[in-house]
C-alpha cells in the first residue's frame, strides 16, 4: 500500500452492487481493483473512480471461476497498490429454471461463479490479507434464508457463501476477519442497459423499512464490515426487514 492508503479488490465491480461498493470504497480512501468479465463497463468504472479526488483504481478482466485468472488478478492488484487490505467477493450470476430443466452445466456455472469464485479469491488473497491484517466481505443473499420457486442453483450458492464465510473466519483469524452481507431486494436496474425500472408503491410497501433497497445500502454495509474490528463470522442481512415480516393470505 502506498502511504496510508488501503487497497481493495472487488469482484463483479462493473455493475450493480459491485459498482456501488467500488465507488464507496474509493470515496473512503481505498485504492480499488475492479474485477469483472465486462471489460467495457469495468474500464468505465475504474476510470470514473480514478478521476478527480475519488481515488485510484484499475480494471482487471478475470473469470472468477478460473483459478489462473484469480491468481493473476490478485497479483496484479497487490502489485499496483503494494498490498491488499480488503477483498469483496461480489461476482454472481443467476439461472432461474424449473428443476426438471436445470442442466448440470447450468448448475455448475452458477456454483462456479457464485461460490467457487469466493473460495478461489479468498484462498489466493489470504497471504496478502494476512500481511495487512485485512478483511474479506462476501456478498451472499437472503436467498440463503428463503426462496422463490426455480432458484435451486442460486439459493445453494448463496447458502454456501454464508457457511464458507464463517468457516473462513475461523481458519483465517485472527489476522483476517471474514464476514458476509445478505442483500434482499436491491434495485440495480439503473446500472444496466435500458435504465431504471419503475417500482410500484406495493413494491416498496412490502418492506418494513418502507422502500426497496439500493446498491448504496449494501455498499455502506460493506464499508462498515471492512473496518469493524470486533466483527467476524457474521452474516449481515440487508433487506429492509422483509425476511422478518410474517405474511398471511
Amino acid at each position: 500500500m502506498t502511504g496510508d492508503r488501503k487497497a481493495a479488490l472487488v469482484t463483479g465491480g462493473a455493475h450493480g452492487i459491485g459498482r456501488a461498493v467500488a465507488g464507496r470504497l474509493a470515496e473512503a480512501g481505498y485504492g480499488v481493483a475492479v474485477v469483472d468479465m465486462d471489460a467495457e463497463a469495468g474500464e468505465k468504472v475504474a476510470g470514473e473512480i480514478g478521476r478527480g479526488s475519488r481515488g485510484d483504481a484499475i480494471f482487471i478482466r478475470a473469470d472468477v471461476a478460473i483459478e489462473a485468472d484469480v491468481v493473476a488478478a490478485v497479483e496484479a492488484a497487490a502489485r499496483r497498490f503494494g498490498g491488499l487490505n480488503l477483498l469483496v467477493n461480489n461476482a454472481g450470476v443467476n439461472c432461474r429454471r424449473p428443476l426438471a430443466e436445470l442442466s448440470l452445466d447450468d448448475w455448475q456455472r452458477v456454483i462456479g461463479t457464485n461460490l467457487t469464485g469466493v473460495f478461489l479469491f479468498s484462498k489466493h488473497a489470504a497471504a496478502a490479507l494476512k500481511a495487512a491484517r485485512g478483511a474479506i466481505v462476501n456478498v451472499a443473499s437472503t436467498r440463503a434464508l428463503m426462496s422463490e420457486a426455480d432458484t435451486e442453483a442460486y439459493a445453494a450458492s448463496k447458502g454456501g457463501i454464508v457457511a464458507l464465510s464463517h468457516a473462513l473466519a475461523v481458519s483465517l483469524g485472527p489476522e483476517v476477519r471474514v464476514n458476509c452481507v445478505s442483500p434482499g431486494w436491491i434495485d440495480v436496474s439503473a446500472t444496466r442497459p435500458g435504465g431504471q425500472i419503475p417500482l410500484s408503491a406495493e413494491d416498496h410497501a412490502q418492506h418494513p423499512a418502507g422502500r426497496v433497497g439500493s446498491p448504496e445500502d449494501v455498499a455502506d454495509a460493506v464499508l462498515y464490515l471492512a473496518g469493524a474490528g470486533f466483527v467476524t463470522g457474521a452474516n449481515l442481512v440487508i433487506d429492509g426487514g422483509m425476511t422478518r415480516k410474517m405474511i398471511y393470505v
